[in-house]
């Protein structure tokens, strides 16, 4: 049975925060707040995990969610190379509403779905959602609602869409309702590469030009992108609108993630989108789990919301496809 967890009780945040590291570490899944939107998180790294976490949403693996990580140390685990463009993307705007689409690490064991070899990546401002990536690592995060509908802002607004396909909901009251934007820098090592905007969401094209100048795809130039409550971004998705392995926990350009494409259900916009910012079959429960393969991953600095303890006492851009009619986180 599902059970919401009122974070704003010192009792319950601990008993819910216990349990859902308990969920995500039985490929189950959670629901988290964001500073997006709600989002729906799933073990990176457990194909099993992220496939139920499509299957929930009603989702396909063309609309692989974004990874939402606790800091600057996991995004370098996980692509390829950041270019000094996206360090200068995350100094000016980490934590916060921005994913990032860039070319995944090959190394990496895990299937979000097709991604095309991108990651959509996104360091949620949530101290909730903060606390738990540092405990679990980096989480697949689709905005909580179903496909076709608006993200939701509540828990309870999530439970309604989402129910018993979710083992724990974390609710830290209403969120925000504006989707992360999501950015395509897939091609910065490319010969005049720019970076485009897949999505418009909390951070505006006008406070990413301060940053990349002449780096950033002028506006006639990018491709177009669905508006909806929030977007899905390529092999992305947070809890934005995710992009997938490319949201929440806030999701992909507009769903129109953190997964943010939702490059991430593209992290927690472009437009918003309802649905936003992929999986293998994997054995069945009772069968014996693959080793585990993920890469170690330094444990990142929290946002500047983290300094509440909760601890318990004892990606070419994606080849991305137009993003879903979603939000993420």
């Amino acid at each position: 049975m599902s059970r919401i967890h009122d974070c704003s009780d010192d009792t319950e945040l601990l008993i819910g925060m216990r349990m859902a590291r308990a969920a995500i570490a039985r490929g189950e899944l959670v629901v988290i707040p964001t500073d997006t939107v709600y989002g729906v998180a799933a073990d990176a790294f457990s194909p099993r995990a992220v496939q139920r976490l499509l299957d929930a949403k009603g989702r396909t693996r063309q609309s692989p969610p974004p990874v939402l990580v606790p800091g600057i140390h996991t995004l370098e685990a996980l692509a390829a190379e950041v270019p000094d463009a996206v360090r200068d993307l995350v100094e000016a705007f980490w934590p916060g509403g921005l994913t990032i689409v860039l070319p995944a690490q090959p190394s990496l064991a895990w299937d979000l779905g097709d991604t095309d070899g991108t990651v959509a990546v996104r360091m949620p401002s949530h101290h909730i959602a903060l606390e738990l990536l540092e405990e679990t690592g980096p989480l697949a995060v689709s905005s909580a609602n179903l496909t076709g509908l608006p993200a939701a802002t509540t828990a309870a607004e999530a439970e309604r869409m989402l129910g018993d396909s979710v083992s724990s909901y974390l609710d830290a009251g209403p969120s925000g309702d504006t989707a992360s934007t999501i950015v395509d820098a897939t091609r910065l090592q490319s010969p005049g590469g720019r970076v485009t905007v897949l999505r418009e969401g909390a951070i505006s094209r006008a406070q990413l030009a301060e940053v990349l100048g002449d780096l950033l795809e002028p506006l006639d130039a990018a491709p177009a992108v669905g508006t909806e409550a929030e977007p899905e971004a390529v092999g992305t998705e947070a809890a934005d609108t995710e992009p997938a392995g490319t949201e929440a926990a806030d999701t992909e350009p507009a769903d129109t993630e953190p997964a943010d494409t939702e490059p991430a259900d593209t992290e927690a916009a472009d437009t918003d989108a309802a649905d936003t910012d992929a999986a293998d079959t994997e054995p069945a429960d009772s069968e014996k789990p693959a080793p585990d393969v993920r890469p170690v991953l330094s444990a990142p600095v929290a946002g500047p919301e983290s300094n509440q303890t909760l601890h318990a006492p004892t990606a070419p851009t994606h080849g991305a496809p137009p993003p879903e009619t979603a939000r993420d986180a």
